[in-house]
């Protein structure tokens, strides 16, 4: 079983930081790396698979330093997120060609077993630049486990895949936590990490924002504080009604425009309805200002 080790790791580009002071630990299973679009997502996949140099800090595997060291190669396997095959090979050229740099006694039988793997068979002979975005990214799949690797780093892999070849990935992955592999996908899709890590670390701007179980982080995204913007038939009445109530931080009132902060997100959800129909007031819009996922991220970093 193997770990990856990110001790106090920086990265950055003359005055940009794009990993800031990042320490964790990946072990056998199944880890979400969340966090939005350009939270240094891609550069942390980049440092653990040695492609990048840290600027400070190390980055094992375990125990074995990652960068120019060639030998972890045997072990790891790499999906990237930008498109990484020769479009001018065919699917199968390209998987062989893997397992021939890998040194496989048998390359052909390993290139066939990967490309069944990821259920590409019937598009092998095909060139890879005839593939749609969802079958790019299953050769890189297959590419990827040709020699059987004990760690997988995916950067989005699910980018560009139909409903059903997600859920065969998902499927995919699940079996390689349950065998003890060491599986780090990253996403910007809170669902995907939901419905598949035991573990989760959460980047923002950088920096490492939060860490464990899934459940208790989706808890403190939960139990944030709301803003939302709504509007009704008898806002100043609505008001009055919503302050009284202890699952509000805050309501104000500007011209036809009701603002309310909320404590509770559940509580609010019951007392809001329940509020407007005792008052006999109708609820013409509730609109949440926040809900982005670079809001529910900045929260976190302050938590």
């Amino acid at each position: 079983m193997s770990v990856l080790s990110v001790d106090t790791v920086s990265r950055w580009y003359g005055n940009v930081v794009a990993v800031n002071d990042v320490t964790m630990t990946i072990g056998p299973g199944i880890t979400g790396l969340l966090g939005p679009n350009g939270a240094g997502k891609s550069t942390l996949i980049n440092l653990l698979g040695g492609f990048l140099a840290p600027s400070a800090g190390t980055v094992t595997l375990d125990g074995v330093t990652v960068w120019k060291n060639p030998e972890i190669y045997r072990t790891i396997g790499l999906v990237p997120e930008r498109e990484a095959a020769y479009d001018f090979l065919t699917g199968w050229q390209f998987v062989l060609a893997n397992a021939e740099l890998h040194g496989l006694p048998d390359p052909g039988a390993a290139a066939q077993r990967a490309l069944a793997t990821v259920e590409m068979e019937f598009a092998q002979g095909r060139k890879v630049g005839e593939y749609s975005k969802g079958m790019k990214q299953r050769v890189k799949m297959a590419s990827a486990l040709v020699h059987d690797p004990s760690v997988l780093l995916l950067d989005e892999p699910f980018n560009g895949m139909d409903p059903r070849q997600r859920l065969h990935l998902m499927d995919l992955l699940r079996q390689m936590g349950v065998e003890g592999r060491t599986v780090l996908f990253s996403s910007h899709i809170l669902e995907e990490v939901e419905q598949l890590a035991q573990q989760i670390e959460v980047m923002v701007a950088g920096r490492h924002a939060a860490s464990g179980d899934f459940r208790e982080i989706r808890r403190l995204m939960t139990d944030r504080p709301h803003l939302y913007v709504i509007r009704s038939s008898d806002d100043r009445a609505l008001a009055s009604a919503l302050i009284a109530d202890g699952s509000t931080a805050g309501v104000q009132l500007d011209g036809d425009v009701l603002s309310v902060e909320t404590v509770t997100f559940l509580q609010f959800t019951e007392l809001l309805p329940r509020v407007a129909r005792a008052a006999g007031i109708r609820l013409f819009e509730v609109s949440p200002t926040d809900e982005s996922l670079e809001s529910v991220f900045s929260y976190l970093v302050k938590s």
